[in-house]
């Protein structure tokens, strides 16, 4: 068994540093050269340290970060990270700050972290009814006027929501939505990130 490091900063100017991380992660065991560094938001997708280290881990090793957001994205991110290591046999421990209690190598850090999967499914739920309702009110206004309406900051909000979900239906978000497939994706991407025109839609420039 052993135990692996991962360690995050948001800036790459050197305005912060990983010591406090690295002190701390090798105070709690992990040897120097197993120590994984990334310096970038915990939003971006490219970080590569982490998909090495995650490629790392064997059955049996343990995971430790210093803070749970030094490792995921958002909520979501977490579990399916979780759910990934758990399925292959590996440990997550959490050294401090809010996630202080995961540590999935005991049965109470399993506990902890089972009640963070209740609250991302709870707020996956949420995102998929206020989609739901949105896009029914947006159905009615259309049904008022004759003609297609245009996007508008609402559509682009619940757009974005809904292309997020695996299971939406372009053509049906589109129909809904009384727009062209071309007028969503100038707003909208496939994966619900904002385009140009949605970004001057929403923020005026």
């Amino acid at each position: 068994m052993e135990l692996i490091g991962y360690m995050r900063v948001s800036k790459t100017d050197g305005s912060q540093t990983t010591d406090l991380q690295r002190d701390a992660l090798l105070a709690a065991g992990v040897d120097p050269d197993r120590l994984y560094e990334d310096k970038a938001s915990g939003k971006k997708e490219d970080r590569p340290q982490l998909v090495a280290c995650l490629k790392a881990l064997r059955p049996g090793d343990t995971l430790l970060v210093w803070k749970l957001d030094r490792l995921g994205r958002d909520l979501r991110h977490l579990v399916n990270i979780v759910h990934d290591l758990t399925a292959r046999e590996v440990g997550l421990k959490v050294l401090t700050g809010e996630g202080a209690a995961v540590d999935t190598t005991t049965a109470q850090g399993k506990l902890v972290f089972g009640i963070f999967a209740a609250l991302a499914e709870f707020e996956r739920e949420l995102i998929s009814e206020r989609t739901k309702a949105g896009l029914a009110s947006a159905r009615a206004r259309g049904r008022a006027g004759g003609r297609p309406h245009k996007m508008t900051p609402a559509k682009v909000r619940l757009a974005m929501a809904a292309m997020g979900q695996p299971e939406t239906s372009v053509a049906a978000l589109c129909e809904e939505l009384g727009v062209t497939r071309q007028t969503l994706y100038r707003h909208v991407s496939p994966t619900g990130e904002l385009r140009s025109d949605g970004r001057k839609l929403l923020t005026g420039r």
